[in-house]
């Protein structure tokens, strides 16, 4: 069993006085992509926001490398979706990018050598240093998406949130970010991933967890091949075009 990043135990979420979230348990190890799946309304957003230490946990444990959300914020990831980002701020490629590193700079310092080479590398790695001084209200979806990954990596995380990264872009923008994806688990770091792309997610991710308000099912995509499992966790009583896209039947 590889080590455990992530360790979610009987975690429940209250919002506006409604349970969003109730006894979620997950965990994703080093070496890990999780994908995080379910309908709009199920919770994944809500469960990433409560990872970070934006939202508080009403019951449960959240432990990520033994400490908690506020504890660890120096070493999570985070890659909101593309709208959350302010794209018209008059700032360059590579400034955005060292933004990810203000928790560990601090407020009001001046970026350091080890921060400048951690924005560098995290530049090569998802193919944008000839751009690091272009403007980010000049990007295309797919660069701004890679902007955000790479923002991010500048941290050097060990656990890696992704809040559907692959809606909206181009096929050769999913294939930079899937190939780099895997060679960051391969190098030891735990993803976990929402995603409404389930094709993808049942291609590249080593587990799959279904949730809807709490966990459905939770295993490696092979053996989530009962589509009583899918139908549930999407609150559907039949859905010909969800089974398909899985490639499963009745």
């Amino acid at each position: 069993m590889s080590d455990q990043v992530l360790q979610v135990d009987g975690v429940s979420v209250e919002l506006g006085g409604r349970l969003v979230l109730h006894d979620v348990d997950l965990r994703v190890g080093a070496s890990e992509q999780v994908g995080l799946i379910g309908p709009n309304g199920a919770g994944k957003t809500t469960l990433l926001r409560s990872l970070l230490g934006l939202l508080p946990i009403r019951d449960g444990v959240i432990s990520i490398n033994g400490r908690t959300p506020a504890e660890a914020r120096g070493s999570i990831g985070y890659v909101p979706q593309r709208h959350e980002f302010v794209w018209d701020y008059p700032v360059d490629v590579g400034t955005a990018v060292m933004t990810g590193r203000t928790h560990r700079i601090g407020w009001l310092r001046r970026p350091g050598k080890a921060d400048r080479a951690a924005v560098d590398e995290a530049l090569e790695r998802v193919d944008l240093t000839d751009l690091r001084r272009r403007p980010i209200g000049e990007l295309s979806g797919g660069q701004r998406q890679r902007v955000l990954v790479a923002r991010a990596l500048a941290l050097q995380p060990s656990l890696l949130l992704l809040d559907e990264p692959f809606t909206g872009l181009d096929v050769p923008t999913q294939e930079i970010l899937t190939r780099l994806f895997r060679s960051l688990t391969k190098e030891g770091s735990a993803i976990l991933m929402t995603t409404h792309d389930l094709p993808a997610a049942a291609d590249t991710c080593s587990r799959l967890c279904l949730l809807n308000e709490t966990v459905v099912a939770d295993g490696p995509p092979e053996e989530l091949r009962d589509p009583a499992v899918w139908l549930q966790a999407f609150g559907v009583a039949r859905s010909e075009q969800l089974l398909h896209s899985l490639g499963v039947t009745r």
